[in-house]
């Protein structure tokens, strides 16, 4: 967190709303399979962010409920149970009027593949190793 602070990098994180608050970090991330709403009960700040990622309908709706800011939609290259494709996570991306991330799979062969997207950003491990 300090090291996070002296580089001025943002700092998520994942899965513990209240420890995200208790810290003063920058946000907070909300998986897929987290569909509580308990941290709505907390007091804010308007700096405080909220992700989160979806990989269906069902749960990008879950997540707008839940007010987050950023949905990851995954998986977009990485051909894993959650696989959407470039034609479905065009469709889901539509769905919502929150922002939009691509995530899973992303590597720096199909890079370009990401502009033919209307997403705020993308997300990869694969892609920064």
């Amino acid at each position: 967190m300090k090291y996070c602070k002296l580089k001025n990098i943002k700092f998520f994180l994942s899965n513990n709303f209240k420890i995200a608050l208790n810290l003063q970090l920058n946000g907070a991330y909300i998986p897929s399979f987290n569909k509580s709403f308990d941290h709505l009960h907390y007091k804010i700040k308007p700096s405080f962010k909220i992700l989160g990622s979806a990989h269906n309908i069902e749960e990008i709706r879950i997540k707008e409920k839940q007010k987050v800011q950023l949905i990851f939609i995954s998986s977009l290259f990485k051909k894993n149970k959650n696989y959407l494709g470039i034609n479905k996570f065009k469709l889901l991306s539509k769905q919502t009027n929150k922002k939009v991330l691509a995530l899973g799979g992303i590597t720096k062969n199909n890079i370009k593949k990401i502009k033919l997207l209307s997403c705020y950003g993308f997300s990869g491990i694969s892609y920064f190793e």
